[in-house]
């Protein structure tokens, strides 16, 4: 009977043990899964604390590779970095890098001193002289570019601005980062008093030489004068300077691979400013030959001399169109006419 009761108690505590190691071993689990979300949740604070630091400072973060990959790339992260990679420094000759720096930086400047300021949403910049690993980590062999890493998962392509299409603009990105973000940003510029003054400048020009002229106004009705000031109206909107305006294109594009410099856009969605300077330029030459070719037929001179007035406008025409028309072909490709330059 003893032995049947001995038997029966190590059995109870037996069944005792095997629950209570199982049970140890959970509470463990829960512990150390415990205090792993609590050592993240310490190190997400430490970052966002840091950050809201740096950008209290200066509105556009300055990163090197270090900090891009441990403030960036690495979680734990709840909230959104826009991160323009150019290369700033002067022997890189980046002048587009320059001029799209300006825009970011008033973009930023209008984020940070908003009313809806907040650390959901980071300006960064990574200059290719402080984080080549960077550029190599991320592929990329053109600058100046502008990529926003999402608060989850990893960037997509459309988290990549589209600077080729677009242009760089504050306000053009302030819309992209609207529709990867949800953050909305007013973007407030400097005042800007060179538009005031040349235009002050140019009423006081006009306005003095009306008056030094007040007793002889007859070159108001010059018809010469005002055909040329049409036509130089008429050049800049058809070369696409209200474009330049509102985009804010970049004025050409330099490949660092090999260094060579575009200044023709090879899309027809997209155009440099250099490219608009060109087309300025052709067509006002094409015109001029227009004008050579009317006044060969319309004067009363020497024949001879009219007959050279005619060969040169014809040239003029010949060739500007036909180089005009090759820029064209370039531009919408698959375009079948050309005419002497392919």
């Amino acid at each position: 009977m003893q032995s049947v009761r001995m038997m029966a108690r190590n059995k109870k505590v037996s069944v005792q043990r095997w629950l209570i190691v199982p049970s140890l071993l959970i509470l463990s689990l829960c512990l150390q899964s415990g205090g792993g979300q609590k050592k993240k949740e310490n190190l997400l604070s430490e970052k966002v604390e840091q950050m809201m630091e740096w950008s209290s400072r200066r509105s556009v973060v300055r990163m090197n590779g270090d900090k891009f990959r441990r403030f960036v790339k690495a979680p734990p992260r709840n909230y959104s970095v826009i991160v323009m990679f150019t290369a700033l420094q002067p022997q890189r000759q980046c002048s587009v890098c320059r001029q799209a720096n300006e825009e970011y930086q008033v973009l930023a400047n209008s984020w940070r001193y908003s009313s809806a300021f907040s650390n959901k949403l980071f300006f960064t910049i990574v200059d290719y002289d402080e984080g080549a690993d960077v550029f190599q980590q991320l592929n990329m062999n053109s600058a100046p570019t502008f990529m926003h890493f999402p608060a989850k998962g990893k960037p997509k392509r459309a988290d990549t601005f589209d600077l080729q299409r677009i242009g760089f603009a504050a306000e053009q990105l302030a819309k992209w980062i609207a529709d990867r973000t949800d953050v909305h940003i007013r973007v407030f510029r400097p005042p800007n008093y060179s538009g005031t003054i040349a235009l002050a400048l140019l009423v006081s020009l006009v306005g003095g030489l009306l008056y030094l002229r007040r007793n002889n106004l007859e070159f108001i009705y010059n018809k010469t004068g005002w055909a040329m000031a049409a036509l130089c109206v008429v050049f800049a909107m058809t070369s696409g300077q209200m474009w330049n305006h509102i985009r804010g294109p970049p004025y050409a594009h330099k490949n660092p691979q090999n260094g060579q410099v575009s200044y023709i856009h090879g899309s027809s969605q997209a155009q440099f400013v250099a490219e608009s300077h060109i087309i300025l330029l052709l067509n006002a030459a094409i015109t001029m030959g227009m004008v050579l070719l009317n006044e060969a037929a319309t004067s009363k001179g020497d024949v001879g001399k009219r007959r050279i007035i005619c060969l040169v406008g014809l040239g003029l025409v010949v060739f500007f169109f036909s180089f005009l028309l090759s820029i064209f072909r370039s531009k919408y490709h698959g375009y079948p006419y050309s005419f002497l330059i392919k």
